[in-house]
C-alpha cells in the first residue's frame, strides 16, 4: 500500500526538526551555520528559527558583531523550557533519568530488578517510585515536567489493539491504564530499539549519516535500524527483532521458542553459556545477576593473569557477534553499526576488534565497503535519553510544531 501523502505542513515539521537537530548538535550555531548544515534556505530557517524562539524551544543566547555587516545572534537549545524523563525498563533494572529540554542529563535514580518478578504491577510500581524519586531529587513541581517516556521490552502495536509483550509477560489495557494512573504526566511508550534509534537520530551519528544501524546488547539483543533518516518501524511497531533471527541451524533454545537465535549466543545469558560450555564449573557461573556476572568477565579479560575461559568466551562471542552482523549489514546495507546498551559499555572494548575483524571477513561484497563499525557515541543510559527525546517529541507535537508520528501516547 502506498504511503499517505505528504502535505505541506508535514515539509514544514520537517524543517523545524533539521534546525532543531542542528541546534542540539552544535550546542550553538547561528542562522547562517543551519542553513548551511541543513541545505534549507536562509528564509527558512529564519521562519522556523522565529517560531521556536516564539514557543521557547531556541533561545538567541548572545550577539557578535563582525567587521561589517549587522551584529549575528549565537542560537542554543533553551535548557530552561522545562524537564523530560527517561525510564528504562530492562530485565534487571528500572532507571529513570531526568533531562532539561536540550536532551542534558541533569538527574536519575535506579532501582535494581530481580529478573524473574515480571507482574505487571510490580513493574508500575518501579516506573512510579524512580519517576517520583527523580523529581523529588531535583526539587521539581510535576508541571515542570514536560512529558515522561517509558521503555518497555518488545512493545508491539498492532491492528486490533495495543499490548506488550515480552516472553515470559504481557501487558494489556488494563495495565497500561495503571500504568497513566501512576505517573499523572504526559506518557508515551515505545520498546528500546525505538528509542535507541531516535537517541541516534538525535544525539549520535543520524546527525550525520541517513542510513544505519544500532545494535543493543543486553539480556535480549535488537537492531534498531534507520533507513533514508526514518526509523524502521514495520507494520506493528516490531521491527528490528534482529535477535531472533537465526544464527545456528538447530542450535541452543532461545527463550522465545525458537533454537538458534541470535540472542541465545550474544545476549547476556548466551555468553554465560558460551562460559559453561568452555568451562562448567567456572566460579562466575555462580553470579545471581547477570550484570553481576558480566562486570566479573570483563575484569577477569584484562591484564596479564587474564582468565583464559573467559578470554575464549569473549573470543567466541565476537566470532558469533560478527557472523550476525554480517547478515545484518548484508540485507540493510548500513553506512554505519554502532553498538550500545550495557553489555557493550562492560565488555566493548573487549569485544569490538574481533567483531570487526570476523564482520569484515564474512559481510558480502559491496555491503561492507566504507562500513563503520563502533561503539555509540550516545553515552550514558541511550535507551533513557531516545525515549526522552520521544516524550520531547510528544511535546513538540502537542504544540502543533511537528508532525512526528508517537507510537504510543497515553
Amino acid at each position: 500500500m502506498a504511503g499517505a501523502r505528504r502535505t505541506s505542513r508535514d515539509i514544514r515539521s520537517d524543517s523545524r526538526l533539521d534546525v532543531l537537530h542542528a541546534v542540539l548538535s552544535a550546542t550553538e550555531t547561528t542562522r547562517n551555520e543551519i542553513a548551511r548544515s541543513t541545505g534549507l534556505s536562509p528564509a527558512t530557517v529564519a521562519t522556523v528559527v522565529g517560531e521556536l524562539i516564539t514557543e521557547g524551544i531556541v533561545v538567541e543566547t548572545r550577539m557578535s558583531v563582525g567587521r561589517v555587516g549587522r551584529p549575528t545572534a549565537a542560537l542554543a537549545m533553551n535548557a530552561d523550557r522545562g524537564r523530560v524523563v527517561g525510564v528504562d525498563v530492562a530485565e534487571t533494572y528500572v532507571r529513570a533519568v531526568l533531562f532539561d529540554t536540550a536532551l542534558e542529563q541533569i538527574g536519575f535514580a535506579e532501582l535494581e530488578r530481580d529478573e524473574h518478578l515480571l507482574e505487571p504491577d510490580l513493574i508500575v510500581d518501579a516506573i512510579g517510585e524512580v519517576l517520583d524519586r527523580v523529581v523529588a531529587q531535583a526539587g521539581l513541581a510535576r508541571e515542570q515536567v514536560l512529558g515522561v517516556g517509558v521503555s518497555l521490552p518488545g512493545l508491539v502495536r498492532s491492528s486490533s489493539g495495543i499490548s506488550v509483550f515480552v516472553p515470559y509477560w504481557a501487558w494489556h489495557a488494563v495495565d497500561l491504564d495503571h500504568l497513566r494512573d501512576r505517573v499523572r504526566l504526559p506518557l508515551v511508550i515505545d520498546n528500546p530499539l525505538k528509542a535507541i534509534a531516535t537517541a541516534e537520530l538525535w544525539l549520535g551519528r543520524g546527525r550525520y549519516v541517513s542510513n544505519l544501524v544500532t545494535v543493543n546488547l543486553g539480556t535480549g539483543v535488537g537492531a534498531a535500524m534507520v533507513l533514508d533518516g526514518r526509523i524502521t518501524r514495520g507494520a506493528t511497531n516490531s521491527a528490528g527483532e534482529w535477535g531472533h533471527s537465526l544464527l545456528v541451524l538447530d542450535g541452543r533454545l532461545c527463550r522465545c521458542g525458537r533454537r538458534g537465535c541470535v540472542e541465545a549466543y550474544v545476549g547476556a545469558p548466551g555468553i554465560l553459556q558460551t562460559l559453561g560450555e568452555i568451562a562448567p564449573d567456572h566460579p562466575l557461573l555462580d553470579a545471581t545477576l547477570q550484570r553481576d556476572a558480566i562486570g566479573a568477565m570483563a575484569r577477569a579479560a584484562s591484564g596479564e593473569d587474564a582468565d583464559p575461559a573467559v578470554r575464549e568466551t569473549i573470543a567466541r562471542t565476537a566470532y558469533y557477534l560478527g557472523a550476525a552482523l554480517a547478515d545484518l549489514v548484508a540485507v540493510v546495507n548500513p553506512a554505519v553499526v554502532t553498538l550500545t546498551g550495557w553489555t557493550t559499555w562492560t565488555l566493548g572494548s573487549h569485544l569490538l576488534p574481533a567483531v570487526r575483524e570476523h564482520l569484515r571477513e564474512q559481510a558480502p561484497g559491496p555491503s561492507i565497503l566504507d562500513l563503520e563499525l563502533e561503539i555509540s557515541t550516545v553515552r550514558g543510559n541511550s535507551v533513557a535519553t531516545g525515549i526522552a527525546t520521544i516524550a520531547l517529541e510528544r511535546f513538540l507535537a502537542d504544540a502543533g510544531l511537528i508532525t512526528t508520528h508517537i507510537p504510543l501516547a497515553l
